[in-house]
This record gives C-alpha cells, sequence and structure tokens, in this order.
C-alpha cells in the first residue's frame, strides 16, 4: 500500500547561477509524494526543533552535497486547509545564489536529475510544481509594476 504524502513546514531555495539561470531538482516518480515527475525547487520539510536555515542547510547537503555561505530570505506561503481538517502549514522560500566552483562541486543526492534553466522557458515549457513555480514566477518579476 501506498502511503499519501502528508503536508508539513518546509524550506525551498531558489539556487541562482552567475549566468541567472535556477538550479532546479526533477523529482521522483513516486505517489508517495508530492507533484511526482514535476520540477520542483531544492529543499523539504522541517524537522522537529529545527530552525528554517538548519533545514535549508541540511537538505541542500543531503541532495546536492552542497554547503552554502549565505542566504536570503525571500518569503513564505501560508497553506490554510484548516476549514477541511489539515493543519496550517508554511513554504519558506530562499535565494541561494552559487558560484560555477559549487556548481561543479554538486552531486545529485535525491531526485532524477538535476538541471539548470532560463526561468521563462521553465514556466512556460516545463512541469513545474505549482508553489514553486509561482514563487519563481514572484521571484523573476519581483518590483515589476503591473
Amino acid at each position: 500500500m501506498t502511503t499519501a504524502p502528508t503536508p508539513a513546514d518546509a524550506v525551498a531555495a531558489i539556487l541562482v547561477q552567475e549566468d541567472g539561470q535556477v538550479l532546479m531538482q526533477l523529482r521522483d516518480d513516486r505517489p508517495d509524494i508530492f507533484y511526482p515527475n514535476h520540477w520542483g525547487l531544492f529543499g523539504g520539510a522541517i524537522e522537529p526543533r529545527e530552525t528554517p536555515m538548519q533545514a535549508l542547510r541540511r537538505e541542500l547537503k543531503e541532495e546536492l552535497r552542497f554547503e552554502f555561505d549565505a542566504a536570503r530570505s525571500l518569503g513564505h506561503f501560508d497553506f490554510d486547509f484548516s476549514g477541511i481538517g489539515i493543519p496550517v502549514f508554511t513554504r519558506l522560500f530562499f535565494e541561494v545564489l552559487v558560484t560555477p566552483q559549487q556548481r561543479a562541486g554538486m552531486v545529485l543526492g535525491e531526485g532524477a536529475d538535476l538541471r539548470a534553466f532560463d526561468t521563462e522557458h521553465l514556466l512556460a515549457s516545463e512541469r513545474v510544481t505549482p508553489y514553486d513555480g509561482f514563487a519563481l514566477w514572484c521571484y523573476v518579476n519581483r518590483g515589476e509594476k503591473n
């Protein structure tokens, strides 16, 4: 029997290369995770007694063998479906700049693929997890007046 995914507080990194492309993870094609076989940001659940920054460091180390010097908090989404019995949970987003040397040292430890994308192509042409896609759209369009 397959276990259904469970919503939880989580962190996600918008990993930005010097050329402006973002690094994305192709999520495994498994029914026990949210949005299998979609491109998503690297990150994951915040464990008990862990700060969001500790979770981000742990997740990027587990998923990419990547350690970073600094991350900039960008914002968060709060998901409130308490009206249907699901506890409120939050997804926090961070910007992490990646040097070519850091990119060369990354080793994919989780997921089916790692690829750099131009965000315009990514959002128009690829299957992206909806919450990460919207966060990327906000990131790319920051400061613009519509």
